[in-house]
């Protein structure tokens, strides 16, 4: 081998070995059959005031902090006025709100008007099940205060 392609090869194998690595890391965690993540309250079609509280509601997995790892476990992802779910095959970004802490409910202040809510559950990295676990919308009328 020439000078110049032993540390091209040795470059090529470093970097195969890390998008091996990245790949494994981002690698989709099973959802069990009948998962359900759902919106338990404000109910599809409420008027709400402009601050309310928004339940999550989950069946057939659990609930468990960013960065845990558990098999059936994950946490909440809050999408408002989305027109289109985020990337299912990527870690969720800032399009939609975090509760990595393994939270079950949040406040929202929303201005007038009509919005839409909806769930997404994910993994410890951020990344939607394989099936991903999402919602049906929720739309919810602010009538102010």
């Amino acid at each position: 081998m020439s000078k110049i392609s032993m540390p091209l090869c040795a470059f090529v194998a470093l970097l195969m070995v890390g998008l091996t690595v990245e790949a494994q890391q981002l690698s989709k965690s099973s959802s069990p059959d009948g998962a359900l993540v759902y919106i338990a309250s404000p109910a599809n079609g409420a008027a709400v005031p402009s601050t309310f509280t928004v339940e999550f509601g989950l069946a057939g997995m659990g609930v468990a902090p960013a960065g845990v790892e558990r098999a059936n476990t994950g946490h909440h992802h809050l999408l408002v006025d989305g027109s289109a779910l985020p990337n299912l095959d990527a870690p969720l970004g800032d399009t939609v709100a975090h509760f990595g802490g393994g939270q079950t409910q949040t406040q929202l202040t929303l201005a007038p008007g009509q919005h839409t809510l909806q769930l997404i559950f994910a993994d410890h990295l951020h990344l939607p099940h394989s099936p991903a676990v999402v919602s049906e919308v929720v739309t919810v009328t602010v009538v102010g205060n």
